[in-house]
């Protein structure tokens, strides 16, 4: 049975900006802790903690290969926040069409 996460613990660990630079690099493929560390002022032991966060939320996944252990990101959780804000969008694309409408009224009249 596949593992729930909830879109708080989701946001949660999307709150903050190193979690997200970690996502976006392992949007390039699979890393070791050591590999993340690389671009930031931290600690490895302070990597691995945003990756745990990240894996608690379902964002990532680890694994092992040999000697090293490598994380993954995991899209589900993000599928999920973009139906949620699907609703969202829909209501501000409607808004948006409706103001192109007003311009474009507003555009045909004389002045």
């Amino acid at each position: 049975m596949a593992a729930e996460f909830s879109l708080d613990d989701t946001f949660a660990a999307l709150a903050d900006p190193t979690r997200r630079a970690i996502l976006a690099r392992l949007l390039d493929g699979e890393a070791s802790v050591a590999e993340l560390a690389q671009p930031f002022a931290l600690t490895v032991r302070a990597v691995s903690k945003h990756v745990g966060v990240l894996e608690q939320a379902g964002l990532v996944t680890r694994s092992r290969a040999a000697q090293k252990h490598l994380s993954r990101i995991e899209l589900r959780p993000l599928r999920d926040i973009d139906r949620w804000l699907d609703d969202y969008r829909k209501l501000w694309e409607g808004r948006f069409d409706r103001m192109e409408d007003l311009l474009r009224r507003g555009a045909d009249r004389p002045e």
